[in-house]
């Protein structure tokens, strides 16, 4: 595989397999990723988005492959032995496939739109604030499943959902999925939190040490918490959001700032802040977790009561691919079990598929990310781009765009 971009930057030790992809992971959604619905939780139907995307056919056929790929994709998504000889799901399906792999590695949403909209490029790893976006661009074609054997093992729980179809129709096949939880240490913030509330109360006896996100999808987490504290702003979903609704979350988040220490996007400054104690609460994922763990800081973490944000990034073929026969075996390739077993324990994820469980190194690597548990995920509502029709299904109003979103974070951090 010939990768260019940086491939991520330096791992060590046992936090090397976890870390690589919480770099992609931090940077997709720091830098740039949109919002989400959950796949429970008072979700629209699939496809319910607003609009209607441009007229484009999927493959019908498999073909011979044309002999390379061009991807776009998260580090840790796309490994070949480059970065960890031990780390290679590339050159098998190199050799099985005779596609050679290119891959281009992207530090946010916004620099995968841009780069797929170059035309270069068959198929991208894409988040769900930028999925859509493709969608409505027309950049990204529907998806013949029927043409990805392996989609059949899919969990049902990521099939068809509103960041990765359009009435009905299939626009990629799920990659993985992970949720947002609350660290906090577990030596300074007692009792053990299960509330939002700890990073919200404006009389936090952390004030300066709490730890937010950085990143407009943040205002979503102020949404989600919201949703369960003032039911009468009738919030339905956190990445639909009228004016009324958003400025609920804005103010919110102004009020926040007052006992923020630090906005956090680089995962490893968040490992840091926590083992020295400069943050003792915040948002996180899993992967950080398990490192900061690994690395002996005395950290635990939540999914809160009021439910969480969280990714299923999803795969997307190009509605121009030069090479559709190639980047339709990578999509099944990926999902395969040994595969997807492969990266979703390098990057730190749930996996896709319910068979890939049973090959991950690690056997308790399933459970620790609730792979198949779909009642802890129907409690996390999956990033998809917020945009003026209101993802809930209302028509009577028009919802924030996610570049309202953009204007508003900067507001917000002052």
């Amino acid at each position: 595989m010939r990768s260019t971009g940086s491939p991520r930057a330096g791992q060590a030790g046992r936090a090397g397999r976890y870390v690589v992809a919480a770099a992609a992971l931090a940077l997709a959604a720091a830098c740039g990723s949109g919002g989400g619905t959950a796949s429970g939780g008072g979700a629209p139907a699939p496809g319910h988005g607003g609009f209607t995307p441009p007229k484009l056919e999927a493959l019908k056929s498999l073909g011979p492959g044309e002999g390379q790929v061009n991807l776009v994709a998260w580090a840790g998504y796309a490994e070949d032995g480059t970065n960890d000889p031990k780390v290679d799901w590339v050159t098998p399906f190199e050799k099985a496939t005779g596609c050679q792999v290119n891959t281009k590695v992207a530090g946010t949403s916004d620099e995968m739109v841009n780069l797929m909209k170059t035309g270069q490029y068959d198929a991208v790893s894409a988040s769900g604030d930028a999925s859509l976006r493709l969608i409505a661009s027309g950049t990204v074609a529907p998806v013949n499943t029927a043409l990805v054997p392996n989609y059949a093992d899919v969990f049902d729980g990521l099939k068809n959902k509103p960041w990765n179809s359009v009435n009905g129709v299939s626009y990629g096949v799920p990659h993985g999925r992970g949720a947002n939880l609350l660290m906090w240490r577990t030596d300074t913030v007692k009792p053990a939190p299960d509330s939002w509330s700890v990073v919200f109360d404006p009389n936090s006896p952390y004030k300066g040490k709490v730890t937010a996100y950085d990143s407009p999808i943040y205002i979503a987490d102020a949404a989600v918490y919201l949703m369960a504290t003032k039911p009468e702003l009738g919030i339905k979903n956190p990445y639909a959001l009228d004016d009324k609704q958003f400025q609920a979350a804005v103010d919110l988040l102004k009020q926040q700032k007052q006992i923020v220490g630090e906005y956090w996007s680089d995962y490893t400054k968040e490992i840091q802040a926590f083992k020295g104690g400069d943050s003792v609460v915040g948002t996180t994922w899993q992967v950080i977790v398990n490192v900061a763990q690994g690395e002996k800081a005395p950290v635990e973490a939540v999914l809160p009561k009021e439910g969480a944000t969280g990714w299923s990034d999803t795969w997307m073929v190009a509605a121009k691919a030069a090479h559709p026969n190639c980047a339709y075996r990578w999509l099944d390739w990926i999902i395969s079990p040994k595969a997807n077993a492969q990266v979703a324990e390098y990057f730190g994820e749930a996996p896709a598929n319910t068979k890939a469980c049973a090959q991950t190194a690690d056997p308790k690597h399933c459970d620790t990310y609730h792979a198949t548990d779909e009642a802890y995920y129907s409690k996390v509502f999956y990033w998809t781009t917020p945009i003026a029709q209101c993802l809930d299904g209302r028509t009577d109003v028009t919802c924030k765009d996610y570049s309202e979103w953009t204007r508003a974070w900067t507001e917000i951090k002052g």
